[in-house]
């Protein structure tokens, strides 16, 4: 089971982008989940990063350069990260059924995009309406 440090240190984080990357909430993995972060080198795990999971163990999706990386076998989608967390405290809250704003996401999904719709079938990815 993934456990993570619950003293609180003080430290003020800002996450302007958050509204803007999820547009809308609707419904998530109730309770949220802690996520293993093992080999997560970023300090932050940004909103609508996409969250995967096998046997009860949630985790970000592995990433490489700009876009997400392949897969890990036996894992499957759970959804994207709805609000920014600390890699230190990764309390998640995982969105199953929304909408993300496409442009605004920190890291290019065409490669997984087809399988990750059929996976999660009620997140939607939008585009703001260009004027």
């Amino acid at each position: 089971m993934t456990k993570a440090n619950l003293n609180n240190e003080r430290e003020q984080v800002i996450f302007g982008d958050d509204s803007i990357v999820i547009q809308k909430y609707i419904s998530g993995v109730k309770g949220g989940r802690t996520l293993d972060v093992t080999g997560f080198t970023d300090k932050v795990i940004k909103a609508s990063h996409v969250i995967i999971h096998k046997d009860g163990v949630y985790k970000p999706m592995p990433v490489a350069g700009g876009s997400y990386a392949a897969l890990p076998e036996g894992y499957s989608y759970a959804g994207v990260l709805y609000r920014s967390i600390m890699t230190a405290k990764p309390f998640a809250s995982i969105m199953t059924w929304g909408e993300v704003n496409d442009v605004a996401k920190a890291y290019d999904m065409s490669a997984i995009l087809a399988d990750f719709k059929a996976a999660c079938p009620h997140i939607d990815f939008i585009k703001d309406e260009e004027a």
